[in-house]
């Protein structure tokens, strides 16, 4: 149940570029997650009620749903009602919220602030608030994380906001958080404090199209999906991974690495898919051979030159438990016609592998 619901939370909120976020759809997840027995038999979930007196001003109310987005508001509506479980902001010019603008909404389960211009949020305009699960302010301004965040959520993006820190302890007592977002954003190595993901068991993390010039290393041990494309990561190293041996997927795209170090991937023997597409690799990374379960691996637009019969399959048969579905090693200088056919023993017929001219 907990893989099934981290593969609905991201495929809901992976999209880019930016799209509205479905509320009806996360609706239909609340429903079956939640198993709302009292509203099982209501058959007007989606029939908008603009007419309702418990309505706020230009909002579209349905039974738990308040959707107010694209109506250039510029703060949040007063009278939401209690009963609410989901708030759709998005897309709004709302730059603040306030203390009291979600007062006695515990029955919250989603709030959308997306695209919208805050860059302020009261440290305490989230009390009260423990069944809410879904925080999302990605496209925003904020510079920080915000303090004192709902301690039941269970997926939080901060996506393309202005955050260039995270505190120590930013993320205090969220221990059912899965989804962490953060790409996007001016965030380096150095603007990650010791301890920023204390106390947390997430399984995914993402930091795409940041500032990091190498791996963090203070990521929860539980992460089992990390996104680290579209930064300046220049080498891989042995201490990058000894944190993560859950790691299932590994996405180093679009990086600037020229090096992995050898037994770097020891440390990840779970992992499924990794990532390498479009960085300055000369050569396979060592270690693959000895991975039991990897299915996927992408290295091309590197330099590679050379492909060794040993780089992706062991030597000795038996020892891979998965076959790969997946070698791309297309725009690499390496001459397909040179490497042998053994070389790719353990791949799950020849749609697998992903070869191709190498054209500058």
């Amino acid at each position: 149940m907990r893989v099934l619901l981290l593969l609905c939370l991201l495929a809901l909120g992976n999209a880019k570029p930016y799209q509205p976020v479905n509320i009806t759809d996360l609706m239909k997840n609340y429903d079956i997650m939640v198993a709302d027995s009292d509203d099982d038999d209501n058959e007007d979930d989606d029939d908008y009620d603009d007419d309702n007196d418990d309505c706020p001003a230009n909002c579209r109310c349905s039974p738990r749903v308040v959707q107010c987005s694209d109506e250039g508001l510029i703060s949040v509506p007063e009278k939401i009602p209690e009963d609410t479980v989901m708030i759709d902001l998005q897309n709004n010019d709302i730059t603040d919220i306030k203390e009291d603008d979600f007062k006695g909404l515990s029955k919250l389960y989603g709030l959308f602030l997306i695209n919208n211009k805050i860059s302020k949020i009261h440290p305490k305009a989230f009390r009260n608030m423990d069944n809410l699960r879904l925080l999302y302010l990605s496209y925003n301004m904020l510079t920080e994380i915000p303090a004192n965040l709902p301690p039941n959520v269970i997926e939080l993006r901060f996506h393309e906001n202005n955050i260039n820190r995270v505190q120590k302890d930013a993320f205090k007592g969220l221990r059912k958080l899965h989804v962490l977002e953060l790409g996007a954003n001016p965030l380096a190595n150095s603007g990650i404090e010791m301890g920023a993901f204390n106390g947390l068991s997430t399984l995914y993390i993402g930091i795409a199209e940041a500032k990091l010039t190498a791996v963090p290393k203070d990521f929860p041990s539980s992460i089992t999906e990390l996104s680290l494309d579209y930064n300046k990561i220049s080498k891989v190293e042995i201490e990058d991974f000894i944190r993560y041996k859950n790691l299932q997927r590994l996405g180093l795209g679009f990086n600037q690495i020229k090096s992995v170090e050898n037994g770097s991937f020891a440390n990840i023997p779970n992992i499924r898919q990794i990532h390498l597409d479009h960085n300055r690799l000369k050569k396979v990374p060592p270690g693959l051979n000895s991975l039991r379960y990897v299915q996927v691996v992408f290295l091309h637009g590197n330099k590679i030159s050379n492909v060794g019969i040993n780089d992706f399959c062991p030597v000795m048969a038996g020892m891979k438990k998965n076959l790969y579905t997946g070698i791309s090693l297309f725009a690499n200088p390496v001459k397909y016609w040179n490497i042998q056919p053994s070389t790719f023993r353990c791949v799950a017929g020849q749609r697998g592998i992903q070869l191709g001219n190498f054209r500058k």
